[in-house]
């Protein structure tokens, strides 16, 4: 399970879809829905909140609009109404540690978004973040498990 801290603007169309159904996966683990992955590192900065549901519900509302706006057809019944404009932090570090994750995802399973999104991130300073995050400094953050 991967809740990516970048905005789904920079997801191919592989994994915006991974996404939402990865979120509503962790919406179901909140709600106690589900046994498995109770515990998933993804999983901590959703629980720290005082109401989970609604900051994933933001979340997972961001996600929707970028597939909206691509002209996908994600069904939007599947999270709640209810949306928070507080966020959470996530530190810069995380951020650059996320897209070079993504951009080695990219070269490999769609080298067009992979074009797009370094042309993208030549514009700006560094990536933005889903709007539920707020990037703060800092290295990765001690949750992420770390791959090659």
């Amino acid at each position: 399970m991967r809740l990516w801290s970048l905005h789904p603007v920079y997801m191919d169309s592989k994994g915006l879809v991974a996404l939402w159904r990865e979120g509503l996966l962790a919406r179901a683990v909140l709600k106690g829905e589900t046994k498995g992955y109770t515990n998933h590192p993804q999983l901590i900065r959703f629980q720290k909140q005082e109401h989970p549901i609604v900051y994933l519900d933001t979340y997972l509302n961001h996600v929707y609009l970028e597939a909206n706006r691509r002209g996908y057809n994600f069904n939007h019944e599947k999270i709640g109404v209810e949306h928070t404009s507080k966020q959470i932090p996530v530190t810069q570090g995380q951020m650059l540690y996320e897209m070079e994750h993504l951009q080695r995802k990219l070269k490999k399973r769609d080298h067009d978004k992979y074009q797009e999104v370094k042309k993208i991130l030549v514009q700006k300073d560094s990536p933005i973040p889903n709007p539920i995050f707020n990037v703060i400094p800092g290295d990765i953050e001690l949750w992420e498990k770390i791959t090659e």
